[in-house]
């Protein structure tokens, strides 16, 4: 086993650059934006979306092979407690199910969604930040990163998922474990998650430094950086 479990995950496709460089002109552009706002609690639609039935497969082009074999996950940074967890060690854990909803900041949304994982909850519990821990970032197996503060990350409905409809979650969905958290667009909802890692100053992820907004969240329509 090598240091950083990326290591040993074989990788297809490229970085779709032409790709990129359109979301980056959609932030520039403030694609999809209608200037309002939403109350979460009245309003379960935000602002700028449409309903579709379906799961877009959105990604940045570069697909990990992660299977149950080849998984581990790393909870580490200011923690009392840092974790490297193996698939077995991760389905020892209290299965946790939820019931929520998908935004994505290209405008779409999906009701409904029932997911079955680990709880944020219940890992916080594990790890246990450390006083200075304010902010988490997520590392994927495709190199990917983004960022929420703490406070996000510790919310009822956040978990590591490994299901989605009852079935194990889609290689093109990010599984085997994908995180999930609900009250922000969806691009903070790391795919193939390798890391957890818990710091006390903000650092800005993938879409973060191109553009996007660092808070995201749907109902105060943060697609992109003022």
């Amino acid at each position: 086993m090598t240091d950083d479990p990326a290591d040993e995950v074989e990788r297809d496709g490229k970085v779709k650059e032409k790709l990129v460089a359109t979301k980056e002109a959609w932030a520039r552009a403030g694609r999809g934006l209608t200037g309002e706002t939403a109350d979460p609690v009245l309003d379960r639609l935000p602002p700028g979306q449409h309903l579709t039935a379906d799961w877009p497969v959105l990604d940045l082009g570069v697909v990990p092979r992660v299977d149950k074999g080849n998984w581990q996950l790393a909870v580490d940074g200011l923690v009392e407690n840092p974790v490297n967890w193996r698939w077995d060690d991760l389905m020892a854990q209290p299965l946790f199910r939820s019931l929520s909803d998908i935004h994505c900041v290209t405008t779409w949304s999906r009701y409904d969604n029932h997911w079955e994982g680990v709880s944020a909850k219940h890992l916080l519990s594990v790890v246990r930040p450390k006083a200075e821990a304010a902010h988490v970032v997520f590392h994927s197996f495709d190199g990917y990163t983004t960022n929420i503060p703490l406070g996000a990350f510790d919310d009822e409905d956040v978990l590591l998922a490994t299901t989605w409809e009852g079935e194990p979650i889609s290689r093109d969905h990010g599984g085997p474990v994908r995180v999930i958290v609900p009250k922000l667009y969806f691009w903070k909802s790391a795919k193939w998650v390798k890391r957890i890692e818990f710091v006390a100053e903000d650092r800005r992820g993938y879409w973060e430094v191109r553009g996007y907004h660092n808070e995201a969240d749907p109902w105060k329509e943060e697609r992109y950086s003022e």
